[in-house]
């Protein structure tokens, strides 16, 4: 127990819990350290959430698969970060995407009743507990929102924009793989692609396997 309590010091719902109470829980089977290999399913898409998890160690994404069967990254949690606690007391508690792991991780587990306790009775949980999934609703809202004002070409110009700077030329290296690219942008590696071939069409780039020519900044 002692081993575990170790593991889980530093995290802000756990630290809000006196040492016997977190043994006693530890004991009890209402708070349970789970380990997962890396690319493990934790959740599945439409899987009822029936408790709450605290990521200890590793790292977790969030993805979805698009209309091509691809399966894109939305969002990734670190230690510290809560997961399904915007759903636990939903109406309709079921996980829209599929959760796994990146890497090997360790989540805490929190039961349900313990849960809906430690929100009753520790003013502190509840505050922390609360600033968590007001954070997780702000981060998810801001990459969709991100998805959604612009299109996969201005996502790409943004990024080719950013690395001319970075590199100081307009014949850019590409540091990351077109899979990369696409999870960055938040499509699939088809669509990514397929407009890289329409912008060389067009004379905007040309593009080699690890370098692109951005012959639209050479026009300006």
């Amino acid at each position: 127990m002692k081993t575990i309590a170790k593991k889980l010091e530093g995290l802000s719902l756990i630290d809000t819990i006196s040492d016997t109470d977190l043994e006693y829980y530890l004991k009890s089977g209402q708070l349970k350290l789970t380990k997962y290999k890396k690319n493990s399913i934790i959740h599945f898409d439409s899987e009822k959430c029936l408790k709450v998890e605290i990521l200890v160690s590793g790292r977790v994404v969030v993805n979805r698969i698009d209309e091509d069967g691809n399966l894109l990254n939305v969002t990734e949690f670190i230690r510290d970060d809560l997961i399904g606690g915007n759903l636990i007391f939903s109406k309709n508690p079921y996980y829209p995407m599929t959760v796994e792991t990146h890497t090997n991780s360790e989540l805490l587990e929190i039961d349900k009743n313990l849960l809906f306790m430690l929100l009753s009775e520790n003013v502190n949980f509840l505050r922390i507990f609360l600033e968590l999934i007001s954070d997780n609703a702000m981060m998810l809202g801001d990459k969709i929102k991100h998805y959604v004002s612009k299109t996969i070409r201005q996502s790409l110009l943004s990024y080719f924009d950013y690395e001319s700077k970075k590199q100081n030329t307009n014949i850019i290296k590409l540091n990351i793989t077109k899979k990369a690219l696409a999870e960055k942008i938040g499509v699939s590696r088809t669509s990514i692609s397929r407009e890289l071939a329409k912008m060389k069409a067009e004379a905007l780039i040309d593009y080699s396997k690890n370098q692109i020519k951005l012959l639209y900044l050479d026009s300006k």
